[in-house]
């Protein structure tokens, strides 16, 4: 299987996707919206995708709750985003209990319909000068309470069968910019980075998997962002920081990157990362991902193996009793 995570036109495989799985054999697919209608559609999506890999692929999805939700309204609970858990709660343990509730919660939604792997919990620490692509999707603007909830947040996710990937090592809360549209550039200091926003990294850095932020770190490696910095990766990611899991890009469709898909997911690889990632579906871009993703070896694939044992067999017995809990502070239909 070759290194990276594509995407899916639409609620169906189409036969040349279905031809594409089977030349590229990627490690993994990720899910949007545009793919999901109700439960029985998206297993059967889900169950073609892994019939024509001919493996158990994992199957990704970005479900935090509130702005970002894939699973949604009426199929689905909806579930309040990162920011609600400490406004309704404000002690940090009371509000780590939601955040963990929650988690298990959507968990237990995925799990349901086949889905192994969730893009939670974002770990970026805001600033009130920040783009708002952030903002409320973040646990607090306290970087000790950030790790606190997202590591709840994680162990809700594996306590129910899911494995968690955090995000946007090493950080995306004081961009300016929306990554999705443009390349966003921060000035800070190495100092101010290590103090704040790599805090909640470090602290859940034996987490199975993280994912880059496309952002360009003045202070560390003005010419090339986060993503495709083997600098960030190297010394930063893996060395400051700690972490030795499962690194995969954020979306190389994204804007703040530039050239050729080839190109990028190339860059990336040599940077460091273990595994790219391509969301919009498009098959041509797609393609060009493909070609410039290796086979997964070394300790990359060892890296993608040991992601996937993080989690634990699920017990339902629970799920009624933590329903009612957190239905105390939100409305599953609001």
């Amino acid at each position: 299987m070759r290194a990276f995570i594509c995407g899916l036109q639409g609620l169906v495989l189409l036969q040349e996707e279905r031809e594409f799985l089977i030349e590229t054999s990627p490690w993994g697919v990720i899910l949007f919206r545009r793919n999901i209608d109700d439960r029985d559609q998206l297993k059967r999506l889900i169950a073609d995708v892994r019939t024509t890999l001919g493996r158990h692929a994992p199957i990704l999805v970005d479900q935090e709750g509130g702005r970002v939700q894939r699973l949604n309204l009426p199929n689905w609970r909806a579930y309040p985003s990162a920011a609600t858990f400490l406004q309704l709660a404000p002690d940090p343990d009371a509000a780590a209990r939601l955040a963990f509730i929650g988690a298990r919660l959507i968990a237990h939604d995925l799990k349901e319909v086949g889905i192994d792997v969730d893009c939670l919990p974002v770990l970026d620490t805001p600033t009130s000068d920040a783009h708002a692509i952030i903002s409320d999707r973040a646990y607090s603007h306290d970087p000790k309470v950030i790790a606190q909830l997202g590591r709840a947040a994680a162990d809700g996710l594996m306590s129910g069968g899911v494995a968690p990937v955090m995000k946007h090592i090493p950080g995306h809360g004081r961009a300016r910019a929306d990554s999705h549209l443009e390349l966003p550039i921060v000035s800070s200091s190495l100092d101010t980075l290590k103090e704040i926003d790599f805090q909640p990294f470090q602290n859940n850095a034996d987490l199975p998997m993280a994912m880059t932020a496309h952002v360009v770190y003045d202070a560390i490696d003005p010419s090339a962002p986060g993503t495709l910095s083997r600098t960030i990766v190297q010394d930063i990611i893996r060395g400051v920081i700690g972490f030795e899991g499962l690194l995969m890009t954020d979306d190389l469709s994204m804007k703040a990157l530039s050239g050729d898909f080839r190109d990028r997911a190339e860059k990336a690889i040599h940077a460091g990362c273990d595994m790219v990632l391509h969301c919009n579906g498009d098959l041509l871009e797609s393609r060009r991902v493909a070609e410039g993703s290796p086979i997964l070896a070394g300790e990359s694939a060892q890296r993608a193996l040991q992601a996937l044992t993080c989690v634990t067999t699920a017990s339902q017995n629970d799920i009624a009793e933590l329903e009612a809990e957190f239905n105390q502070f939100f409305d599953p239909r609001a």
